[in-house]
């Protein structure tokens, strides 16, 4: 294969001439890019051939996103990176797939050198493990550039530094000089894409670009791939569970069932007039933001709105019961302590919060904006520096470690990620129950029954109670974390983002059981999380963070439908929905605030 013609450095990527490709030549809008035909996907495990993924067959054309969808373990990564050759060593491809006609499976080792990066490239979906934490992130980006073409390295910088201007990095001379850590989630998702589109591939591959992002930095980084749609004419396929994601960019869909093809069609077809009865279920896990309170009236009042940096700390509190609530905050501050020479840090100011008995409140906000920080210190996981906290009744603002166990039996709480809150030397059964030992002094048969029963009552088997977590899907590690915070059958539950990671008919799964245990239970609930749809479903008010500070409270349909503050009504119109012309709509409603925002500021 012929080697690539050196690159003019300052010559950028939306207004270039797309210069000869190793593979193929020049492509226009609407040319055919990709051509797979039966592609297959074997690993060798135990002494046998386990089949990951079989008898795909699409087509891809310039300019075009084609989104694979389904549930984990369905093939839809192994599939995609089969593609460039980057499966494990016991990974076998089948089948063909043709790049601008050139075969890529079977293709050596050497050949893949120039393909991957040059011609195809991939957005991965953690970009902290896909960013060499100790080189900057501008060295990375001119790293692949001087790999490929013959550049100087003041060339390559001016290229890298115009790569990062085009995919919105805020001062990329700058930035250009920072380590990854130092930059945002939603940051590192654009170096991502920026070192992906340095060498003009007529391929993108995204795995779950947009995962871990919240609503707004999504809504961001997908915006920002539309428009590169428009000024780039590199086909991309678009890999995620994400329904709302693939809504808002997909031109054709392709369904996947344990490494299988159930159904292949264009965004209207498969949204509007599925067929298989996967794709129906699918669709119809998925939390659809403004169906939970379309025909639905609440009963609480609006709560005044709070404007952000106010400091007046007059308590704003809603009087929706005369009983003991179980959570009060009268104008809290939280703070996390001085560790070394790191001063401490405030990252809540003036809290004023209530969570009634048998309630679901939602707590919504941005990473950062301190709603993790709100939950830590009801269950005294951090200190509160200003204000009052109590719990059902009790002033927990000062309590001393030794004073709090009493307290301890009356909270609980459900961490985010369930593999790493869970001690992975004990079983699982030991895990439930030792909140149970150390509290109640249950020990023998009566410690075992009564963690039978939890298993049983998250829909576990009873036999589950031996395995460890590492032997857990995600969803189980999940159901396993909110039966261990229920084991002493708390007043007060706060979950922290606890259907974030999951397949969306996990979550809906994780979230009906959820609700089937508050209304058995009757606690009350401070349920965190930055995905609207399922804070609609689930809770009954909703209180909005920013910056630390709330900025809105109230029921939530009212939040939903009538939202007052700026930043709650940005935050919805960020949610993506699972109907490409309400996401269309939506879109240009977030277009336009964000507009007029602009024009204001």
């Amino acid at each position: 294969m012929s080697a690539k013609e050196p690159r003019v450095a300052n010559q950028g990527i939306a207004g270039a001439e797309r210069l000869s490709k190793q593979i193929g030549g020049a492509v226009k809008r609407g040319d055919t890019v990709l051509e797979v035909r039966d592609l297959g996907v074997r690993f060798w495990v135990s002494d046998g051939w386990f089949t990951a993924a079989q008898g795909l067959t699409y087509d891809l054309k310039a300019g075009e996103v084609l989104a694979i969808v389904g549930e984990s373990g369905s093939g839809k990564t192994q599939s995609a990176m089969s593609l460039i050759g980057l499966l494990p060593k016991n990974g076998r491809a089948t089948g063909s797939a043709k790049l601008k006609g050139t075969e890529l499976i079977g293709m050596s080792l050497r050949q893949l050198q120039h393909v991957r990066g040059n011609d195809i490239s991939v957005i991965f979906q953690e970009p902290m493990t896909a960013l060499n934490p100790v080189y900057t992130v501008g060295f990375q980006i001119v790293e692949t550039l001087r790999t490929h073409f013959l550049m100087q390295p003041a060339q390559a910088k001016a290229r890298a530094i115009d790569l990062m201007r085009l995919v919105e990095i805020p001062n990329p001379e700058d930035s250009f000089e920072k380590y990854p850590h130092q930059l945002s989630g939603g940051q590192r998702q654009r170096i991502m894409i920026a070192q992906a589109l340095a060498c003009d591939p007529g391929l993108l591959i995204a795995d779950e670009p947009t995962t871990a992002l919240d609503v707004t930095v999504q809504g961001e980084i997908l915006k920002l791939m539309r428009d590169l749609r428009e000024r780039v004419t590199a086909a991309i396929i678009l890999i995620t569970h994400d329904m709302g994601v693939v809504a808002d960019m997909a031109d054709r869909i392709v369904v996947m069932k344990d490494g299988q093809v159930v159904e292949h069609g264009t965004s209207d077809e498969i949204f509007n007039r599925p067929q298989h009865p996967y794709t129906k279920q699918l669709l119809a896990s998925v939390p659809h933001l403004g169906s939970a309170t379309a025909e639905e009236e609440l009963p609480h009042a609006r709560l005044t709105l709070v404007a952000e940096g106010e400091q007046t700390g007059v308590p704003l509190l809603e009087a929706t019961s005369a009983a003991t609530p179980a959570m009060l905050m009268e104008d809290v501050a939280i703070e996390y302590p001085k560790q070394g020479r790191r001063p401490a840090f405030r990252a809540a100011h003036h809290i004023n919060l209530r969570v009634d008995p048998g309630e679901v409140i939602g707590l919504v906000g941005e990473s950062g904006s301190g709603k993790t920080t709100i939950g830590r210190a009801a269950v005294a996981l951090l200190p509160v520096v200003e204000g009052r906290l109590s719990i059902n009744g009790r002033d927990i603002t000062n309590a001393k470690p030794g004073e709090l166990k009493p307290f301890r039996k009356e909270v609980g709480i459900v961490f985010q990620d369930p593999g790493s809150s869970l001690n992975p030397r004990l079983p699982v059964g030991e895990s439930i129950g030792e909140p149970i030992m150390l509290h109640l002094g249950l020990k023998g048969a009566e410690l075992s029954k009564r963690v039978e029963n939890l298993l049983e009552s998250v829909q576990l088997p009873r036999a589950m109670r031996n395995r460890y977590p590492h032997e857990l899907s995600g969803g189980q590690r999940q159901r396993i974390g909110i039966a261990r915070a229920l084991a002493l059958q708390p007043k007060l539950l706060i979950a922290d983002e606890p259907t974030s990671a999951l397949d969306v008919s996990v979550q809906a799964r994780v979230l009906r059981l959820f609700q089937d245990l508050q209304a058995e239970y009757g606690f009350a609930c401070m349920f965190i999380s930055h995905d609207l749809a399922v804070v609609e479903m689930l809770s009954q008010r909703i209180a909005v963070m920013r910056h630390g500070y709330l900025v809105e409270v109230g029921p939530t349909k009212e939040i939903v439908t009538d939202p007052q503050h700026p930043y709650t009504r940005r935050l919805l119109a960020a949610v993506p929905v699972p109907d490409p012309a309400e996401q269309r709509r939506r879109r240009e409603l977030r277009d336009a605030i964000i507009e007029r925002e602009h024009i204001v500021s």
